[in-house]
């Protein structure tokens, strides 16, 4: 009887040991992810299924290796108690390596490595964060990072469920204060009134500049990335025009129509501030940037798209590490932060 308690005793072990290596440890990143996100299947039906019940909401982190970015997220937002606190109690955090081979299945069903499904979400930017709600839709997506008080903001804006009730920008444009300037910054390259946006076959892409006053990121923009050398170079191969997202002023868009300022930010669904959208020379949005970006990569989003890369090269990530490569090649420094 003993030797078949000790038979049964192991059998049981070993069948632990497999359901929990079938749970599947994060990929790999360049930072340790919290202990506090959560392990699972990567089921995701079944995770939004299991955190509702919960009365909690699904967070998906998409992060990769050498991202500044998801270092910043994870050592300085993510390590703050109160917001620590907040994921515990009205969140499932899960993690996901952009250029991760796990399998995972998405709400639809489908089943594919983390890898193809970044793909198939448009995942151009690391860190991005996924908010699900109760039905397996995406509430709110967040390109780049966050800092700790607009994350705070933001994870109470999920949490409350207030989507219904009320647009992410206007939300945040009075819960997330920040140190700023109360006057949009101007630009000697910025398009004057009046504004016809048509494009000419022959002609230069367009650059149409999202921004908003008391906004340190737009600040930030302007003191620093529109300044440097490499992203000055770049700007003539543009043209380019700044606009308030609430803006009641009429123009004519890219394909010809007339509209407001206003209505067009809300058919771009422009949330974020700044937001960069390029068109190119037929009128067709190609790219965008919806985060935040220091030099180095904004200067890689003018070249992708001035360069017509982006037509061979859907990865904007993979694009950004040619073109570090290339630069390092030619003996010069990279440094993916300034």
């Amino acid at each position: 009887m003993r030797a078949a308690f000790l038979r049964r005793t192991l059998l049981a072990l070993v069948l632990t040991a497999a359901a929990t290596a079938a749970a599947q440890n994060p990929s790999p990143h360049a930072i340790d992810i919290p202990q506090w996100f959560a392990n699972t299947f990567l089921d995701f039906r079944e995770d939004v299924a299991d955190a509702a019940r919960d009365n909690k909401r699904v967070l998906v982190y998409f992060g990769q290796d050498g991202c500044p970015y998801c270092k910043l997220l994870m050592q300085t937002t993510f390590a703050e108690t109160r917001i620590v606190d907040k994921m515990r109690r009205r969140f499932v955090p899960i993690a996901l390596n952009l250029w991760g081979d796990r399998d995972v299945t998405w709400v639809d069903g489908r089943k594919m490595s983390e890898k193809e499904l970044a793909r198939r979400l448009g995942v151009q930017f690391t860190p991005t964060l996924l908010f699900f709600n109760e039905k397996a839709d995406v509430v709110l997506r967040l390109n780049g990072y966050q800092a700790p008080h607009r994350m705070d903001a933001t994870l109470d804006y999920v949490a409350g469920k207030l989507e219904a009730k009320q647009s992410y920008a206007d939300y945040m444009q009075g819960a997330a204060k920040e140190a700023a300037s109360p006057k949009l910054a101007e630009e000697p390259f910025f398009l004057k009134p009046p504004y016809r946006l048509q494009r000419q076959r022959d002609g230069k892409p367009l650059l149409v500049l999202f921004e908003r006053t008391s906004c340190a990121s737009c600040d930030e923009l302007h003191r620093e990335s529109l300044r440097r050398k490499e992203v000055v170079a770049l700007l003539p191969k543009f043209d380019i025009v700044r606009f308030e997202p609430r803006d009641g002023a009429d123009l004519v868009v890219p394909d010809g129509r007339r509209l407001t300022v206003a209505t067009w930010a809300r058919e771009l669904a422009i949330h974020y501030a700044p937001t960069l959208v390029f068109f190119d020379a037929l009128g067709n949005e190609v790219f965008r940037v919806e985060a935040y970006v220091r030099p180095f990569h904004l200067a890689g989003a003018l070249d992708y798209v001035a360069s017509g890369d982006y037509r061979k090269e859907p990865s904007f990530q993979r694009y950004l590490q040619t073109r570090a490569d290339g630069l390092r090649q030619r003996g010069e420094k990279v440094d993916l932060w300034k």
